[in-house]
């Protein structure tokens, strides 16, 4: 089977009211690809070591939500929160003119796959979500406290985004950032995984020689999570009845667990193309430390839902935005 390269990719950038989306357009341009959407913190990078197992005839979009990677920021004042988050698809859809989109996400990016599902079904033709399906609940006092702890380090990021340059981020050492990058990950991300979430976020510093920061918008931290109502899941669930959706379990990670249960019983009753599988000794980056475990169940689930016989029926527009070709060599992977 013919794979996708990582070297061979387009640079995107997609226009938005507050800048632009980046993002990263791997192999086939000519047909409607697989739009793929990383985790809270991370950035397109988590899909580096997937990506080259997946078949060529099919392309990948991966982007960087706002506030990540090489992505805009969302003007001061604002807040990062999924109910914005999910119109990115959307949005995306409409830049290339498609009228079905095939989801890929991980984490938070598996999370705003299956929202924009219930709420669109009828556009969606393939979901893989990669170890979430629901948010992890949270006691009330947990999440009073998180808020209370939150509100004045968040109006510290805001100022940084005001002032800008004048103000710029801790920078560390490259040993230092990559223990902070793997720190945030819960360790789900090993040191030498990180560099795959590096190279899109990582800065020299202008004030101290040989350092380095993290360049995403530092309010991201604090975004507000989707808080989902009793039976709410459950009803989202039962509109993704037709949708081919595969979800991927890490054996070593709590983010599928019991809130999920119901939303997971429904979709086995209700959708003959749900597919669940468990892949042992994961953590929640499940697809960046055990990329051929997950193909061996993505793969085929492309080629039945996606096959290279893809009608040609959607024509997709000429792309107005910014395409940059990149060579093998400037590819710093």
């Amino acid at each position: 089977m013919r794979t996708l390269s990582l070297r061979d990719f387009q640079e995107v950038r997609i226009p938005a009211p507050w800048g632009h989306i980046a993002g990263r357009w791997y192999g086939n341009t000519k047909d409607r690809p697989i739009l793929a959407i990383h985790g809270w913190l991370d950035n397109l990078g988590t899909f580096d070591r997937l990506i080259p197992l997946l078949p060529d005839y099919i392309g990948v979009l991966s982007i960087d939500l706002p506030g990540h990677g090489r992505s805009s920021s969302i003007q001061p004042g604002m807040h990062y929160s999924v109910y914005d988050y999910v119109y990115i698809i959307p949005r995306v859809m409409r830049e290339y003119g498609w009228s079905k989109v095939s989801l890929m996400g991980h984490s938070l990016g598996g999370f705003l796959s299956f929202i924009y599902t219930s709420v669109a079904p009828h556009t969606v033709d393939m979901v893989i979500s990669l170890d979430v399906l629901l948010p992890r609940s949270v006691t009330p006092k947990i999440a009073v406290d998180v808020e209370a702890q939150n509100m004045e380090k968040y109006l510290v990021e805001e100022d940084r985004q005001v002032r800008d340059n004048l103000l710029e981020p801790p920078s560390y050492t490259l040993p230092e950032l990559t223990k902070i990058v793997v720190k945030r990950s819960l360790n789900s991300v090993t040191p030498e995984l990180a560099k795959h979430l590096l190279h899109r976020q990582e800065k020299k510093s202008q004030l101290f020689p040989g350092r380095f920061y993290l360049s995403g918008d530092g309010r991201v931290k604090f975004f507000r999570l989707w808080k989902l109502e009793h039976g709410l899941a459950e009803g989202m669930t039962r509109r993704i009845q037709k949708n081919p959706f595969l979800l991927i379990k890490a054996s070593m990670s709590s983010f599928v667990g019991v809130q999920c249960d119901g939303a997971i019983s429904v979709l086995r009753q209700n959708n003959p193309h749900f597919e669940f599988y468990e892949v042992g000794g994961g953590t929640h980056h499940i697809h960046l430390k055990f990329p051929e475990e997950c193909a061996r169940y993505i793969v085929p689930f492309i080629r039945r839902h996606r096959p290279p016989t893809l009608s040609s029926e959607e024509k997709l527009k000429p792309p107005e935005i910014l395409f940059e070709r990149c060579q093998n060599n400037q590819s710093k992977l």
